[in-house]
């Protein structure tokens, strides 16, 4: 494993290969608003008291000036940002405030059809609410001695608006919104943050997309997982939301073998999110940690709370779990022991379902933080429900570092992973290589 001062050294650079910027936090006081990490979260974020009844339904938007953005004549390129907070449901079936942003493209769309829609799903961006990556295309790297933040998500977003697809990117349930804790990898949470933010960007009056124009979704790591369980839950959840074509990148399909993963690797602080996340779904869950947790774990577990994925590379990075446990047990080994906790994991697994459209699994053939095996069976179990499947495994070498692992293929795909959602966007129909999956790695 790197050592973490060259961790966090190659996140600063890969935010400033961007075009970033380091922003601090700032000094002016809004009374409304809150501070995580020394950054202050704008009162925007701060949810009302009452919710709309329909999911989907904008609560609230203004501008968002977007940091890599130039003049052009007809308006800023590569186009022209809205913040959002728009109303979903929850795992539990409760109303919840979501927020996120919507980009209108100053590029033409030279596809078939009206101007298409992407719903991004961003990959793991920590628990902060100063992560939130409606924050991170304003300011793609926060650096201010509490916290590093880095959009790196903004790569994805600008390569969409330059084919002049319009895109609304989501924060997920509790990133950003200061009433409660980001529900991280939580299967329903996502796949609903993910569902109605498409409706709340064709419900903008700014917006030059409609009911009528294709939609595709586009994740990887987190984000495949949530577009990956989208694409499951939309003929029930959103059956007005059809799908032309869905992108699921390293899809972390089964958290027990993540799990297992991730335990002592350089993001060993996802770790401490999945814990506070399943604790807030399910309250239930609160004994079990409270029998195994010792102090240690349970200040990690608070650290981690407010963290980005910078400051848990740095504060976290290589730790283990048996460091937080009272038994010496790892987080795995407490699984295997508490029969609530399996369950609970085998109501996040994503592949029980049949998907919507055709959808692309591609995961990284050396990756060992997001397994590879897990990945590929999702692949693998879609194909047995008849869906129509691109399988895609990118043949990278390991190099020793599972985050290198990880992200690796997500720069070497990711313009081969937007061409063909693009041709579905443009009405092309999908091939199907699910009858080779028997030879593929």
């Amino acid at each position: 494993m790197p050592p973490r001062p060259r961790m966090l050294a190659a996140a600063i650079a890969a935010a400033l290969a961007l075009g970033a910027q380091a922003v601090p936090a700032s000094a002016a006081g809004d009374p409304a608003a809150t501070t995580s990490r020394g950054v202050e979260i704008p009162a925007f974020y701060t949810p009302p008291a009452e919710l709309p009844g329909a999911d989907g339904t904008l609560v609230r938007s203004e501008p968002l000036p977007l940091a890599l953005s130039l003049p052009g004549i007809d308006g800023p390129l590569p186009g022209r940002a809205t913040r959002l907070m728009y109303k979903s449901t929850d795992a539990n079936g409760e109303a919840v405030a979501v927020t996120g942003a919507y980009i209108e493209p100053a590029a033409r769309w030279h596809g078939d059809g009206p101007r298409p829609l992407v719903a991004v799903a961003p990959g793991t961006m920590g628990q902060g609410d100063q992560c939130a990556a409606s924050m991170a295309l304003e300011h793609p790297l926060r650096l201010n001695g509490q916290t590093v933040s880095v959009g790196y998500e903004d790569l994805s977003v600008y390569r969409l608006l330059l084919r002049g697809v319009a895109v609304v990117v989501t924060d997920y349930v509790g990133l950003g919104t200061t009433d409660r804790l980001h529900t991280y990898v939580n299967r329903v949470d996502g796949a609903h943050a993910v569902l109605d933010a498409v409706r709340a960007a064709r419900s903008l009056d700014s917006a030059s997309v409609t009911s009528e124009s294709r939609v595709g979704l586009f994740g990887y790591s987190q984000g495949g997982g949530a577009t990956a369980a989208a694409a499951e839950l939309q003929p029930a959840y959103a059956p007005d939301v059809r799908l032309a074509g869905t992108y699921a990148g390293a899809p972390p399909a089964d958290l027990t073998e993540v799990t297992k993963a991730i335990d002592g690797s350089d993001l060993a602080g996802a770790l401490g999110w999945s814990l506070n996340g399943f604790l807030q779904t399910e309250p239930a869950l609160r004994p079990i940690a409270d029998r195994y947790v010792n102090e240690a774990g349970e200040a990690a577990l608070k650290d981690l709370s407010t963290m980005c994925v910078g400051d848990a590379l740095f504060g976290y990075g290589g730790d283990s779990s048996t460091d937080w446990t009272k038994t010496g047990q790892s987080l795995s080994d407490v699984i295997r022991a508490e029969p609530a906790l399996q369950d609970f994991l085998a109501e996040q697994r994503i592949g029980d379902l049949k998907p919507a459209g055709p959808v692309r699994v591609a995961t990284g053939t050396a990756d060992d933080l997001v397994p590879h095996g897990q990945a590929r069976r999702l692949a693998v179990d879609w194909c047995d429900k008849g869906a129509k499947v691109t399988y895609v495994p990118v043949l990278l070498p390991g190099v020793g570092s599972g985050l290198l692992n990880h992200f690796a293929p997500l720069l070497t795909d990711q313009g081969n992973a937007i061409s063909w959602l693009t041709d579905r966007l443009s009405g092309k129909p999908a091939g199907s290589n699910c009858w080779s999956m028997p030879a593929q790695p």
